[in-house]
């Protein structure tokens, strides 16, 4: 009965969103995987993953743990992270726990929500705006030269 729900709920996702527009991929509670996840639209994690994760949309449920690092445009955290997330739109519900740094351009935090680590704003990010690394240059003042 509940594989029939499901496969109900997919059909009527993929019929409400278009039949080009992909269906999110599921990692479901008492799942475990060691390895990375790249590419994909939306991600929901209910299960527990060590690894990195790169794509679009990521949603860490309730019961969802993430050992890894994560880039994304949109992360909701409602189970628990430990790793450097860089995110246009980080969102971190009350009873969610995120351990480790956090570079954003948007951020909710809601009240009772466990942060342990930064969170900072994208410009401060390790990787910048582009992705790629910035190259490190410190300004010498000039030197006065007396007339």
């Amino acid at each position: 009965m509940r594989s029939l729900r499901r496969l109900i709920y997919l059909k009527i996702a993929r019929m409400s969103r278009g039949s080009n527009t992909p269906v999110p991929s599921i990692i479901s509670y008492e799942t475990k995987i060691k390895g990375d996840i790249w590419g994909g639209e939306t991600i929901h994690i209910d299960g527990k993953l060590e690894g990195n994760i790169m794509c679009n949309e990521v949603i860490i449920g309730t019961r969802g743990y993430i050992m890894g690092d994560i880039k994304a445009k949109s992360l909701s955290v409602y189970g628990t992270v430990n790793g450097t997330i860089d995110t246009e739109e980080l969102f971190v519900a009350n009873n969610a726990r995120l351990i480790g740094n956090a570079y954003y351009s948007k951020i909710a935090l809601e009240p009772g929500a466990y942060v342990e680590g930064n969170c900072m704003p994208r410009s401060k990010s390790p990787l910048g705006q582009s992705g790629e690394s910035a190259p490190k240059t410190e300004q010498q003042p000039k030197p006065k030269v007396a007339k």
